[in-house]
């Protein structure tokens, strides 16, 4: 809703309250536009973690582990 107004018009209280709307609007997308991308990346970095803690686990319970001989006489 761009009015152009002469330098004779008066802005009135409802050219400032709907550019305010207007600006509001875009703001809005502007966010949640960035905390869908803040939420991927999120998750997809908790995998990488999740992931990265299940290969470590799984080395370290390796190198730990006993091997034991039963030989029967």
């Amino acid at each position: 809703m761009a009015v152009s107004h002469t330098s004779r018009d008066r802005v009135t209280r409802d050219d400032i309250e709907d550019k305010l709307r207007e600006l509001e609007g875009g703001a809005r997308e502007q966010a949640e536009s960035a905390r869908s991308t803040v939420i991927t990346a999120g998750l997809v970095g908790l995998a990488i973690l999740l992931l990265l803690a299940f290969l470590l686990g799984t080395r370290k319970g390796r190198k730990r582990s006993t091997v034991v001989e039963i030989r029967r006489v």
